[in-house]
């Protein structure tokens, strides 16, 4: 199936925008009403461990696919709650209705909203949104800004440094099999600084300035390809850790520029 043109079709490009916003907006008015909320329990998706899911994670995804049967119901959808809907126009939006519900559950504001699209290949527009701050970080089809409490501004990655002078994110600790977490420490150990627990925040640093490099494991299509986008846009650089494109997740090894993707890429590249 063959992908729209949006280089060159402006009146999709604004669609594909403003559906985006919409999303994130629907998804906002669904999630914050349970944010903090007294009570609030979670399902557990995993036999093995603890994958959490709320009422917040329904509800937000349902909302997002109501704006999209309303205004783009050809297009297909990825989400991470309620799963595939083919479409017959060569975009497909892929969701996550709250990246990083563990942290929700916590009662940090360091989980989002994660929306994207694009063809087959990758996303070619991405919105990193956390409701309770009120920032919104979006990115692709030309455009990298983002607004908050202090206004719009245009995102941009850090330039060029050296990776002792980084600072890098992950997620977990131990980031996914003992091999992927030992790749991670050498990484680790030749930055300057290494934080972890950000979900997909830490991604939104990377295109506001504030980082260098987040790399992680195990992840799937709904949890990096807003990220890539955005990030994209900013002027960064996400790969695999073979430096090969990851629009379907697994390893990510996201950077402020090609010159300490490369140098980070070093440490993580040959993993078994």
């Amino acid at each position: 199936m063959t992908a729209p043109d949006t280089k060159t079709d402006k009146a999709l490009r604004d669609d594909l925008l403003a559906t985006a916003e919409a999303l994130a907006d629907a998804a906002r008015a669904a999630i914050l009403p349970h944010f903090r909320a007294e009570g609030l329990g979670a399902d557990n998706k995993d036999d093995t461990g603890f994958d959490p899911v709320t009422v917040a994670d329904r509800a937000a995804e349902e909302a997002m696919r109501a704006v999209l049967a309303s205004r783009r119901p050809d297009d297909g959808i990825l989400g991470e709650e309620y799963g595939t809907v083919e479409g017959s126009t060569g975009l497909t939006w892929v969701l996550d209705p709250i990246d990083g519900t563990r942290g929700f559950l916590s009662g940090t504001p360091t989980w989002g909203v994660l929306v994207a699209v694009g063809p087959d290949t990758g996303p070619i527009l991405g919105v990193i949104d956390q409701p309770y701050t009120g920032e919104r970080f979006v990115g692709g089809l030309g455009e990298a800004w983002m607004t908050g409490p202090l206004g719009r501004r245009s995102l941009r990655t850090r330039p060029a440094r050296s990776l002792s002078e980084a600072i890098v994110f992950t997620t977990f600790p131990e980031v996914g099999t003992p091999a992927e977490g030992a790749a991670f420490q050498r990484l680790s150990k030749a930055a300057r600084l290494t934080r972890y627990g950000m979900d997909c925040y830490a991604y939104a640093l990377i295109a506001a300035g504030q980082i260098d490099v987040v790399a992680e494991a195990g992840l799937y299509a709904y949890d990096v390809q807003a990220p890539i986008a955005v990030i994209e846009a900013a002027g960064g650089v996400v790969t695999d850790w073979e430096g090969n494109p990851c629009p379907q997740g697994g390893r990510v090894l996201a950077a402020a520029n090609r010159e300490i993707h490369a140098e980070a890429l070093e440490y993580l590249r040959g993993v078994e």
